[in-house]
């Protein structure tokens, strides 16, 4: 089987899974178990793709020219295929932990949500893949129309609204900033292609350059970054998986990832060094980190605060990429691994907590502890993950941004991403450990004064437990990461 070949089934192997699903509507046990398969075999197939990238092997796909210079074009680059490996392992575990959820809650419309699931994973594939800017916001903007019914899955007024916002921001930002840079790009470059060391002439105007920098990072909505946040949290409105999917899987992760090819192989290290813009939005990058860990903090709604967490770590990923160092892009890169699995588990755990104790308050929750002791462990994990600390592979990344700092000379950035970290810490730590150690929630003993165990359904269980399984083995073994991001600064 060729390695073209095997690029193009990442591509359809997710239209595949959507016409099983489809086909399967009726039979939920049949339906899920094709969403199971299509995602077990489009892991597998990624995984394929990942000796060959590292032994320096051109895997490329030209299906169609639009017009000369523009074309439907993909390759595979170290950067994507990190992103495609995390999106897919997690396809796996979003739809085992989905099943449970979905029937343990009472879930209308499934077949509609893993159909759509299914196309937006193909979304991110042609993301991850895209060889060129066009190729890209091709897809990119396929990903912003196949989850908003997503958001608005529960069809409340509340969800319309939040679909709303959710739309009306990714659109708004993607065709008024991120085309007008694509046009403006391929106007100056003469192409569209992701180059090593960037695509302009160094007697490009420093100026010029800037003004696009600025609409690049401002035009990614999907990362977002302050003010074009207002979506994400608006989004909260949907089911608990489809929370995970926007947070961990594809949605927020896709705009950070543009963020990083964009910097990497648009403009290049030296080209961002240049330019007077890269220096405030590093700033601005810094506000969203400060401000959002300030908002969670006064969150009293779990998905709300972990909402805004997200808000604040993606402004991580941001910040490193501007830094333009060669370890600034290296912890940009293992923070989107490490807070992919971390937040997913966050998240999980959420919805675990909705299903098994329908509780969604953040005060609520003390003494869930002793009745949900596998989903509140979970939760502490995922939690050390994202603030940054062993024994959980977020340690990592966060090191590396750290060192990104320094190598910039930046050093009032390093103070606030340690205060930032320190904010984090104020707003995750006291959920699980007030969970463990108070004993405020009657219904967690019996008549007998026993502690009455009550998690969520087992495939949701197994699920959670697996992703948090996964923030500790990547502290001990992150070098598979590595390897791809070292190969692609």
């Amino acid at each position: 089987m060729s390695e073209s070949f095997l690029l193009q089934l990442t591509l359809l192997i997710p239209l595949l899974a959507l016409a099983g699903i489809q086909l399967t509507a009726r039979r939920e046990n049949v339906r899920e178990a094709v969403s199971l398969i299509a995602a077990s075999a489009l892991f597998a197939v990624v995984t394929q793709l990942y000796q060959p990238m590292l032994d320096g092997h051109t895997i490329a796909v030209h299906w169609l020219d639009i017009l000369p210079g523009l074309a439907l074009a993909f390759r595979v680059e170290p950067l994507g295929l990190l992103f495609a490996l995390v999106a897919s392992f997690l396809w796996i575990i979003t739809t085992v932990y989905a099943i449970g959820y979905m029937r343990g809650h009472g879930e209308k419309n499934q077949t509609r949500f893993f159909s759509l699931f299914a196309v937006s994973i193909g979304a991110v594939m042609g993301i991850a893949f895209a060889e060129n800017l066009f190729t890209l916001f091709i897809f990119y903007e396929v990903l912003t129309l196949c989850t908003y019914p997503l958001v608005t899955h529960a069809g409340t007024d509340k969800a319309r609204q939040g679909g709303r916002t959710y739309l009306g921001i990714l659109l708004g930002t993607s065709v008024g900033f991120f085309l007008l840079a694509i046009i403006a790009t391929w106007l100056l470059a003469g192409t569209l292609s992701f180059q090593p060391g960037g695509v302009f002439l160094p007697d490009t105007s420093a100026a010029l350059l800037s003004v696009l920098l600025v609409f690049f990072v401002f035009g990614v909505g999907k990362a977002a970054i302050m003010p074009f946040h207002r979506w994400l949290p608006a989004a909260m409105v949907a089911p608990t998986p489809v929370s995970a999917l926007l947070h961990a899987v594809a949605v927020v992760k896709a705009g950070v990832f543009v963020l990083l090819k964009v910097c990497l192989l648009i403009f290049g290290f030296e080209t961002l060094r240049s330019i007077p813009a890269t220096n405030w939005l590093l700033y601005l990058a810094a506000a969203s980190i400060l401000l959002a860990s300030i908002i969670a903090l006064r969150q009293q709604n779990l998905k709300k605060r972990l909402a805004y967490s997200t808000v604040s770590q993606l402004g991580y990923i941001t910040l490193g990429a501007l830094l333009a160092t060669s370890a600034g892009m290296t912890g940009s890169a293992l923070h989107i691994v490490m807070h992919a699995f971390g937040k997913i588990t966050l998240f999980f755990c959420a919805g675990a907590i909705l299903v098994a104790a329908h509780k969604t308050e953040i005060n609520e929750m003390r003494g869930l502890g002793r009745q949900m002791p596998v989903t509140m462990t979970a939760f502490l994990v995922a939690s050390l993950c994202i603030i940054g600390i062993p024994p959980t592979g977020g340690t990592w990344s966060k090191w590396y941004l750290m060192l990104g700092t320094f190598e910039a000379e930046q050093w009032v950035l390093m103070g606030l991403l340690m205060v930032s970290s320190l904010l984090s810490i104020a707003y995750l730590l006291p959920i699980p450990l007030r969970a463990f150690f108070t004993n405020n929630n009657p219904g967690a003993v019996t008549a007998e004064g026993a502690v009455a165990i009550k998690e969520a359904p087992l495939p949701s269980l197994i699920a959670l437990s697996i992703t948090a399984a996964g923030c500790i083995y990547l502290l001990l073994f992150p070098d598979a990461f590595y390897q791809l991001i070292k190969a692609g600064i």
